[in-house]
């Protein structure tokens, strides 16, 4: 399975400085700013936000917003904000403005979003087949080391209770090679913040954390849903064509076709039109048989408390390179149950929220992660991650920024 493991941790001090992939001993220019639809003037999460022609990057936050330092080693001249549905900006970076820029920037939504679904030839399964069968050509055929930013926050009703962040480093072999055995995370620095609340401390065991990154790869990681095994379980309809970084994208639905004994997923495939490179991936776990999404979430609980699955949703991106090949760039996961012990009345609901964003990428020098040094699924980020109180932590790091919630509840938990 996929997920992490719930128990309360601890972070402090959220807000920090960042630069890019490892930190920076030289100069930087740091851009900052929210981003918009231009007509509603509604904010946009989950915009990528990139330095073209490296894999230099972030993405918004909930509240639209985001911060990226740019090394000057890069010479970059320019950022990137993609976002689906969306036209590709430019943001010229001007030098005249110091240290630090503020940048509101907004996104022209694409004319062809609205547009009918295409005709297409052939059934939408040939189309998602092809898609896999063209792997190997649209995305690395060697290994890359990538950096990372992840964060996990969970909440008890509307309370955050612990918030879990942490830079990671990422070794993934070709996509010419089937599966994600050889693929590794290790934890570089972490931190944490917990409820001292009475009562808030819940001990249910998901597997995952940063190894979302790995698992969630739904173009490397066949077995999740696209295994010639598995993909015979599902149906595929066209629905409609989507501009990604003004590039004609098929959307493709697709959902349970056959009854198995384990839970399926059902969700949308943005796939390229003219290169079939899936670009987006929206899915869910089928939730209509309540044992089987339990047995599919669940690792471990404690006797006496009874579980009920609600929500499991994931959203996973890839970003298309200067060679034309296209690498994982974010993955999210959105959690909801519900919990409660025998001969109590209420059960309390629980949500967990995890992403990680690509903030690097390093092609010339992905040496493999020792296998002893890497991040395993039994792992747990609140087991790995250290206290800190330190308001510069993530300092030379790009991250995502938090929202105004996260910080309120941060506040809130630091005076406790």
């Amino acid at each position: 399975m996929l997920w992490s493991l719930i128990l309360i941790a601890g972070l402090q001090g959220l807000r920090a400085r960042a630069q890019v992939g490892t930190p920076s001993r030289g100069g930087h220019t740091t851009i900052s700013g929210t981003v918009r639809d231009a007509r509603t003037r509604r904010v946009l999460p989950a915009v990528h936000v990139t330095v073209p022609r490296t894999g230099v990057g972030t993405v918004t936050n909930a509240d639209g917003f985001f911060t990226i330092h740019v090394d000057d080693s890069l010479r970059a001249d320019r950022l990137e904000f993609s976002h689906i549905g969306y036209a590709l900006y430019e943001y010229m970076l001007r030098p005249e403005a110091g240290d630090v820029a503020r940048a509101d920037i907004r996104l022209t939504p694409n004319a062809n979003i609205l547009q009918e679904v295409m005709v297409m030839g052939g059934e939408a399964t040939d189309l998602v087949r092809e898609a896999i069968d063209r792997v190997t050509d649209n995305y690395p055929t060697r290994p890359n080391r990538l950096t990372g930013f992840y964060r996990e926050v969970i909440r008890k009703g509307r309370r955050y209770i612990d918030i879990s962040e942490a830079v990671v480093s990422l070794y993934k072999t070709s996509y010419n090679n089937s599966g994600t055995d050889g693929d590794r995370v290790r934890l570089e620095k972490g931190r944490r913040l917990l409820s001292q609340r009475a009562g808030d401390t819940l001990i249910v065991k998901f597997e995952g954390g940063p190894t979302l990154s790995i698992y969630l790869d739904v173009v490397k990681n066949g077995e999740l849903m696209f295994s010639p095994e598995e993909i015979d379980h599902y149906a595929f309809r066209y629905n409609r064509t989507v501009m990604i970084d003004d590039r004609p994208h098929i959307e493709v639905r697709f959902m349970p076709h056959t009854t198995c004994p384990y839970a399926l997923y059902e969700g949308l495939l943005y796939i390229d039109q003219a290169t079939r490179t899936i670009s987006r991936a929206e899915f869910s776990l089928d939730m209509s048989d309540r044992l089987k999404a339990t047995q599919a979430m669940l690792r471990k609980k404690p006797s006496g408390l009874r579980f009920r699955p609600e929500r499991l949703a994931f959203l996973v991106t890839y970003r298309r390179q200067s060679d034309g090949r296209s690498s994982l760039a974010y993955v999210r996961c959105e959690t909801a149950f519900r919990c409660d012990w025998r001969r109590r009345l209420f059960a309390t609901t629980y949500a967990i929220t995890s992403e990680m964003a690509i903030t690097d990428l390093d092609a010339a020098h992905a040496e493999r992660i020792p296998y002893r040094e890497s991040f395993r699924t039994r792992d747990a980020l609140t087991d790995r991650a250290a206290d800190f109180y330190d308001a510069d932590f993530w300092s030379g790091y790009n991250i995502i920024e938090p929202t105004e919630s996260l910080e309120h509840a941060v506040n809130k938990l630091r005076k406790k």
